[in-house]
């Protein structure tokens, strides 16, 4: 068996959802999706150049052949292993199909029929879709109005997430209220266990938003949304928040300690995840457990971070880290010190389904987040599954070969980028 094309798709969605379809001469299709990033699509096709000719059952070899052909451009981390992921989880595809199993037991096998989910929760109408620099944009699906008040808002150019975006803006201030009836629909209407909010959000205390401090009247306002979140859904949902590594060590610590009567599931990137040793003094000084992941990548961007205690919790991104195999590494090593494993996942269902495979194929699996709930047709761009992809707040793996569902694309040419080719056909 031999690839004999290597070829991309991208979709419009709140992110890019950039597809990899893997061909061989036995006629096998693999499917993949990568992490979004700037010039991700032409990376991808370089790297397939690579498998052309070669047996996709050689899988550690060719994630090698990957990684050191592109060692000029920097092999230990970066936006290469996006597309490196999206490559791996096609070939795991095709390999699926061709020995008729199922990716997790490529992976080791399975612990459990369903994958615990939980929800990234917006507060009132936060429909959004951001560019690959997370800057907002205006697909043809976002409503209307949406689009209005993003630009009215000043949102235009100014990317959403990290520090030093712009001045403080209290234009859209999310109130506890906000939070608690939105907490009580995903749990009520959705059926989730496991529910995800944003808490650096915009706030009327702020005062700076390049320094990474946090005032007082700050720390209290965030108190007041976990807490509302906390009594809308009672002791019995788990509960988490993100920080989008915002802070810096001494408030990061402030925060952790305000919050901890609530029982959170975790505190996410309170601080920024490259220093190891100060995400170390925050996960230390508090019984908040912290989470953090999504910016690192291989085995060894977490294995100081472990080693020394950093975290409570990894999240590594499956789309990004490296690929599902090089993510069971990663498990292997957070299960040497009993730190159980959340993937942070961003993705359409096709990645979200390459991440529940893992999620069922390591013991120390927590919850694997979805993203998708401010997109009007997430499920429907998948096909194959029988059904819903997450049911009442958890995916059935499928039994199907390889990855078991796959591609709609008839949605996803109606949602297709404009300027991005479709699986080898010129835009």
């Amino acid at each position: 068996m031999k690839v004999t094309a290597v070829d991309t798709a991208v979709v419009e969605a709140n992110y890019d959802w950039t597809y990899i379809r893997v061909r061989t001469d036995e006629g096998h299709t693999g499917l993949g999706e990568s992490f979004l990033a700037p010039g991700l699509t032409g990376i991808i096709h370089e790297l397939g150049r690579l498998l052309v000719g070669e047996d996709p059952r050689d899988l550690d070899r060719l994630w090698n052949k990957m990684r050191w052909g592109s060692s000029g451009a920097g092999s230990m981390g970066g936006i290469v292993y996006n597309a490196i992921s999206g490559i791996e989880a096609a070939l795991l595809d095709v390999v699926g199909q061709h020995y008729r199993m199922p990716i997790y037991q490529l992976l080791g096998g399975r612990f459990r029929e369903r994958v615990r989910v939980y929800a990234d929760c917006h507060a009132g109408e936060a429909l959004e879709s951001l560019d690959p620099l997370m800057i907002p944009r205006h697909p043809a699906w976002l409503p209307a109005d949406q689009q209005e008040t993003q630009a009215l808002s000043g949102e235009i150019n100014r990317p959403v997430h990290g520090r030093a975006y712009g001045e403080p803006d209290a234009a859209e201030i999310f109130t506890p209220q906000m939070y608690a009836d939105r907490a009580k629909q995903v749990v009520d209407d959705l059926g989730f266990t496991a529910i995800k909010f944003d808490l650096d959000v915009p706030n009327p205390h702020q005062l700076d938003t390049h320094s990474g401090t946090l005032t007082h009247a700050e720390i209290r306002f965030m108190e007041g949304l976990v807490a509302a979140v906390r009594e809308a859904v009672g002791d019995t949902i788990d509960i988490a928040f993100d920080c989008h590594w915002r802070y810096n060590v001494t408030d990061a610590k402030r925060l952790a300690s305000a919050v901890e009567p609530y029982g959170l599931m975790w505190l996410e990137d309170p601080v920024p995840p490259e220093n190891t040793e100060a995400m170390r003094r925050v996960t230390a000084s508090t019984s908040t457990p912290i989470a953090s992941g999504e910016n690192y990548y291989l085995r060894y961007g977490f294995r100081d971070v472990v080693e020394r205690e950093g975290l409570d919790i990894v999240a590594p991104d499956l789309q990004k880290v490296g690929g599902l195999m090089e993510g069971r590494r990663i498990a292997d090593l957070a299960d040497t010190h009993y730190i159980p494993v959340a993937p942070h996942c961003i993705a359409s269902p096709i990645g979200t389904m390459a991440a529940a495979h893992l999620a069922a194929a390591i013991p120390n699996f927590l919850a694997l987040e979805w993203h998708g709930m401010s997109v009007p047709f997430w499920e429907d761009i998948a096909a194959g599954h029988g059904g819903p992809v997450i049911d009442q707040g958890f995916i059935r793996v499928p039994d199907r070969p390889g990855l078991g569902i796959t591609l709609n694309e008839e949605v996803a040419r109606r949602y297709a980028k404009p300027g991005e080719p479709f699986f080898g056909e010129t835009p």
